[in-house]
């Protein structure tokens, strides 16, 4: 079989082993117990409070009767195949279970114990690592363990431990999660703010089932619209891509609530699952390239499914507001810069049709406050959206209401109403944006249900931060997938690849000296100055001579990866003589202050002058894998943080998408009148090494190019830190 055939057969043996999970032709319970109120029991009133279709049998070998109804003493004494499996024993009789299970012909099964690892106890791991092995023997498909079941609100499929009151409706919505407890937060939120959800897996640790193969499975599900996940690690990164890729490119979002953004949350994520969370900077730099939409809290959460859910998205960035309250005009105005988005200046002649319905002239901004004009007239407040929809600046509207909660406000609900029609003439997103944030209730909920092209979000700042992700994830749809430059790097150097192999048997990062690290740089098309290695003063002096003065000294050595820390960088030798005495000072300050590190020589170099200082630089995440970093360089990546992170895969137009994210990319451009410098060579570095931190691989640890000085005619690396780690694998 062709590998693409193999692929496609593998895709749809998931999507069926998840149907199998989702939708069973019956249920098995195993540690059915008469204790009261243990989680057994919850899940077999669940199953039978919403009315799941198909049998539901207990199985507890000591019992012939619990709940009430006949209690079975082991698969074989089923009166049918089992074909889903709730396993709720001790985690050491769990993979025993499976393994029964399977051989009666179940196809699924959720494990709900825990014990496999969560926490750093040896036995536990060991059992963790034995689930896994019988898991891929049995073939079954697998949720859990250490999770709170499952639901599927069409089929009334409902295990979950929970017990208190869910609706079960077929819904548009789908949560995966490895928190039980913040899937269940989510899901009765959404259906309080009128958004039903359809499928809940709480994946617990993943042995089996991964958040990736449940993405894929609800991509190709029709009833979903949108894909929420809390995410604690990524598993297997190349499998979540595809999945993440596969759900954008049938127009599904996948919101995603990630765990790791602090030490303190990675180490939580740790102690939950018994995984490594991954930087979200590499998170949003290679998931949001693959159509993942990752927020902040459970609250963007919510926005973003409101948004998603009955709204298109925009085709561009500008955003248009009318408000009834200066305060609230003013509220999104401050809350548009926190959240990078602006409010353009509207057209002249959006301009001259609002000043004449509102009848103050042609002096009119954005956001626009209406005043009681518009609040007193639904001919002149139609009329006053028509106009906002019509400028081509603005491509998402926001306007300021909430839904009523009681009768009495009816010229509200006749306004939304003529919005909603609005919103499918003119294809363009509108959304609600209330003051504060609020409850909804039965009454609220019916009105928001009768306008389904309009969207309601709450509070300004949020409002906002859900406009931006919509934005965003826009953009990227929008942008063609970049696959890298198809070109072949030149050979590395043989002393690099010495270096890896020294690499392959240290124990922690290993960093190649700056001759070593510039010798692998210019094997990827980045350009360094001209300097040679000095061992003597005296040396020194003849390479300046030869260099020309005036020259920069730098210690030089593996060990020495912060040189200008120890006094080992002399700028602006002018002299032979300041040449032979920097040479001395560097010899003391390393014996001084870098005490035990090996000083290989004195780099001698061409003092390069540029324009401005930038920073290109990857790195390798412990999910993700490498990315790859651009900012303003020098003291500047210290002070302002002007740095943005990409996937590894970057072309011509996404490195330069990739510049133009920063502040720097003004200066580039030419800031002020000041002339544009080589644009060019920016983009040639960052693809190349962008290229050598996909060669590098699994060997990466890091690439640090900083600074990168670029001029109007072209860039140069004055220094360079390439660090390398262990790996089991070849080079």
């Amino acid at each position: 079989m062709a590998p693409k055939q193999m692929k496609q057969t593998k895709r749809l043996q998931q999507r069926r082993d998840i149907a199998a999970l989702l939708n069973p032709r019956n249920i098995v319970i195993v540690g059915a117990s008469d204790k009261p109120g243990n989680w057994a029991e919850r899940s077999w009133n669940n199953l039978q409070r919403y009315g799941f279709k198909g049998a539901v049998y207990p199985i507890n070998p000591g019992r012939e009767k619990v709940w009430g109804s006949k209690c079975y003493r082991s698969f074989g004494d089923l009166p049918e195949k089992p074909d889903h499996v709730l396993v709720l024993v001790p985690a050491r009789f769990v993979s025993a279970t499976l393994k029964e299970a399977a051989a009666a012909g179940a196809r699924s099964a959720t494990v709900i114990s825990s014990g496999f690892g969560e926490h750093p106890d040896p036995a536990a791991i060991k059992l963790g690592e034995e689930l896994g092995e019988t898991i891929r023997e049995t073939g079954l498909a697998v949720s859990g363990p250490n999770c709170l079941g499952n639901f599927s609100g069409g089929d009334r499929a409902v295990t979950m431990v929970d017990n208190r009151t869910l609706r079960t409706e077929p819904g548009p919505v789908a949560i995966i999660g490895q928190s039980g407890g913040l899937v269940m937060a989510l899901k009765r939120t959404l259906e309080e703010r009128g958004m039903d959800v359809g499928y809940i897996v709480t994946s617990g640790n993943e042995a089996g089932l991964k958040t990736a193969d449940y993405i894929e499975y609800f991509a190709a599900n029709p009833q979903v619209k949108v894909i929420v996940s809390y995410l604690e690690s990524v598993r297997d990164p190349q499998q979540f891509l595809a999945a993440c890729e596969a759900a954008k490119s049938v127009g599904k979002p996948v919101i995603v609530l990630k765990l790791g953004r602090s030490d303190n949350g990675r180490a939580a994520a740790m102690a939950h699952t018994g995984s490594l969370a991954g930087s979200v900077a590499a998170f949003d730099a290679i998931a949001g390239n693959a159509g993942v939409i990752r927020v902040s809290n459970l609250d963007d959460v919510i926005e973003a499914a409101e948004y998603f859910l009955h709204a298109p998205l925009p085709n561009g960035n500008g955003v248009g507001a009318i408000t009834f309250s200066g305060g609230l005009r003013g509220l999104l105005l401050d809350q548009a810069e926190a959240n990078n988005l602006s409010f353009p200046p509207l057209a002249a002649k959006t301009k001259r049709r609002l000043g004449e319905l509102l009848g103050v002239g042609s002096i009119i901004g954005n956001p626009l406050d209406s005043g009681f004009a518009a609040l007193n007239s639904e001919e002149i407040y139609i009329n006053c959206v028509k106009a906002m929809l019509d400028d081509p600046g603005i491509h998402t509207l926001m306007l300021q209401e909430e839904i009523p909660r009681a009768p009495g406000a009816e010229r509200k609900v006749e306004y939304i109403r003529a919005v909603n029609a609005l919103a499918v003439k003119f294809k363009k997103p509108i959304t609600y944006v209330t003051m504060i944030s609020h409850s909804m209730n039965e009454y609220s909920r019916d009105i928001r249900n009768g306008f389904r092209n309009v969207a309601f979000l709450q509070e300004a700042d949020k409002a906002l931060r859900a406009v931006r992700a919509v934005t965003t994830y826009a953009e990227r749809c929008a942008v063609k997938k970049s696959t890298g430059p198809k070109t072949t790097a030149q050979p590395l150097p043989t002393a690099v690849f010495r270096a890896i192999a020294k690499a392959q048997k240290q124990t922690g990062p290993t960093p190649l000296s700056e001759i070593e690290s510039k010798k692998l740089i210019r094997a990827y098309g980045l350009k360094t100055p001209k300097e040679i290695l000095a061992t003597s003063g005296a040396e020194a002096m003849r390479i300046a001579r030869d260099v020309g003065l005036p020259v920069v000294l730098k210690a030089a050595g593996a060990e020495l990866t912060h040189k200008s820390d120890i006094g080992g960088v002399i700028l602006n030798n002018n002299t032979l003589a300041s040449v032979r005495d920097g040479f001395a000072t560097i010899q003391r300050n390393v014996i001084a202050k870098a005490k035990g590190a090996v000083l290989d020589g004195v780099l001698v170099a061409e003092q390069v002058k540029g324009d401005i200082e930038l920073v290109i630089g990857a790195s390798c995440d412990p999910e993700m894998g490498p990315f790859v970093m651009f900012g303003s360089g020098g003291v500047a990546l210290e002070l302002y943080r002007d740095v943005v992170f990409a996937a590894p895969t970057l072309d011509e137009a996404s490195a330069n998408a990739l510049i133009d994210r920063t502040a720097a990319a003004q200066l580039i451009n030419g800031y002020r009148g000041a002339p544009a410098l080589e644009r060019g060579a920016v983009v040639r570095a960052l693809i190349g090494v962008s290229r050598l931190a996909i060669d590098l691989d699994e060997n990466l640890d890091s690439i640090d190019v900083n600074p990168f000085v670029l001029c109007r005619r072209g860039g140069v690396a004055l220094d360079a830190l390439v660090v390398l780690k262990n790996s089991s694998g070849e080079f």
